[in-house]
């Protein structure tokens, strides 16, 4: 179940006001407490000292009958406060001690008694005051009821209770409004976001008018956007080539199938149909291949199965493999540099050759083809240069991109299906490393690069792979 934010901050809100209002509550209770026995004993000590004098001036039993006859008046009727004299002397006795089990004592003399009989505690203090006269030595017991305090304590604790509760109410309520208030941007915020779907992929999150706190949120939100809508047109793109390069080879098949049965061929026209039906399959494949290998590199897939190999000794290898191209296009190629990383070697393999046989295939007769291995920072960069026709910049920074063909400025596109540069860019992404490209007087250099592992070392090396002059193809 959800729940609401605001109802969650209110709650929390009026749990908070609840905890100080107890706080606060405690503390004025406590002081109130304190102050009312401090005003206690004073008045306890007053009524002490006048009880006293009375005492210490009774020195005649005439005298001490007159004593008497003042602490009965300063005695009140409902017994809040009591007097008592007790001597050695029977008749120099007056009132009746408090009695009973101690709670508290005080500092000065003072203590909390439970009276035996019942009632509420009184707070009592004794004093002793000696002979004089015909009075002999005398002690004196005054007590002052505690019932007043304790009545004004609970009724100030119940006041002070209810108003905590009901202030926690009020801030529980008034809480909850603001918090709705507080919220509605983020509410509008919301219902932005909801309108936006396939049809309307353009449309973004306003943050004009937003609060800094929720500023950076519709930025990134937007951010996700732009991304996902790159990413939608992207697959938009990449599903309408795919559709046209599986179209011709699939109009191929039917139409050489359908030639094929309009009537009777020997054996030799149906092994040629079946030959060339074969090509177009393989070309298929090839391309189907090629998509399920980018579609495991979008996911993140890293290069694994890596071993330790001298990167010049693997391009080396690769351009042995291209010899017979290399030999077709009378171009040559020349390797300098080396270094030595983890690598995974069929795609690390698979990248140059697709590198070479791109500037195999765009070099003029009689050209020279420079690659070149060296480090640059925390990467390893494999560079393949050929002499070309000028690449526009526009272009430039397309070349990586699936079934992209530079048909103005790129010849012999039309034999490839266009995913020999983007499947450059994946091997060296699943390597940690980048691609790039560039063309300037007359020579364009397409870049391939891995992340340099700890075991790499520069060492300089320099190899040739010539190819015999024959007739270019294409």
């Amino acid at each position: 179940m959800n729940r609401s934010i605001a109802r969650r901050l209110a709650l929390m809100f009026a749990l908070v006001a609840l905890f100080v209002f107890t706080l606060v509550g405690t503390g004025l209770f406590l002081v109130l407490r304190t102050q009312l026995e401090h005003h206690l004993r004073e008045s306890l000590d007053d009524r002490t000292e006048i009880a006293r004098i009375i005492v210490y001036h009774a020195v005649t039993p005439e005298k001490w009958r007159m004593a008497r006859e003042k602490l009965t008046d300063m005695m009140p009727h409902d017994g809040s406060t009591v007097y008592a004299v007790s001597s050695a002397d029977p008749y120099f006795h007056y009132g009746k001690p408090i009695e009973g089990p101690v709670v508290s004592n005080w500092q000065g003399g003072y203590s909390r008694v439970s009276p035996l009989g019942g009632g509420p505690d009184m707070l009592t203090i004794s004093v002793t005051i000696p002979a004089y006269g015909a009075r002999p030595p005398v002690q004196l017991q005054v007590a002052a009821s505690c019932s007043p305090n304790i009545r004004t304590m609970r009724v100030f604790g119940s006041a002070l209770a209810a108003l905590s509760a009901l202030g926690s109410l009020a801030v529980l309520l008034l809480s909850y409004s603001v918090t709705r208030l507080g919220l509605a941007p983020l509410t509008r915020l919301t219902r932005d976001a909801s309108a936006v779907s396939p049809n309307n992929r353009s449309q973004r999150l306003s943050t004009a008018s937003l609060p800094l706190e929720l500023n950076d949120l519709a930025n990134s939100f937007n951010g996700a956007l732009e991304r996902l809508d790159g990413a939608y047109g992207r697959l938009e793109s990449f599903n309408a080539d795919v559709a046209h390069e599986l179209r011709t080879p699939v109009t191929i098949l039917i139409g050489q199938t359908e030639v094929a049965l309009t009537r009777n061929r020997s054996v030799d026209d149906l092994r040629h149909t079946l030959q060339s039906n074969l090509e177009e399959f393989e070309r298929m494949r090839a391309i189907i291949n090629d998509m399920l290998f980018l579609a495991r590199a979008d996911q993140g897939e890293r290069a694994t199965g890596l071993v330790e190999v001298s990167l010049a000794a693997e391009v080396a290898h690769t351009l042995e493999f291209l010899e017979i191209p290399l030999e077709e296009a009378r171009v040559h190629a020349q390797l300098r540099g080396d270094a030595t990383a983890r690598v995974n070697r069929s795609l690390f393999g698979r990248a140059c050759t697709n590198l070479l046989m791109n500037a195999i295939q765009h070099c003029a007769p009689g050209a020279e083809i420079s690659v070149t291995i060296a480090r640059e920072d925390d990467q390893l960069r494999v560079s393949v240069a050929n002499p070309g026709e000028p690449i526009e910049p526009a272009v430039l920074e397309h070349l990586f991109d699936r079934f992209y063909r530079a048909e103005a400025s790129r010849t012999n596109s039309r034999e490839n299906h266009g995913l020999g540069l983007a499947i450059v860019k994946a091997t060296a992404e699943m390597h940690r490393g980048t691609v790039s490209a560039e063309s300037a007087n007359g020579i364009n250099t397409f870049v391939f690069s891995i992340a340099a592992s700890s075991a790499d070392t520069g060492l300089p090396a320099a190899r040739t792979k010539t190819g015999v002059p024959v007739e270019a193809a294409g």
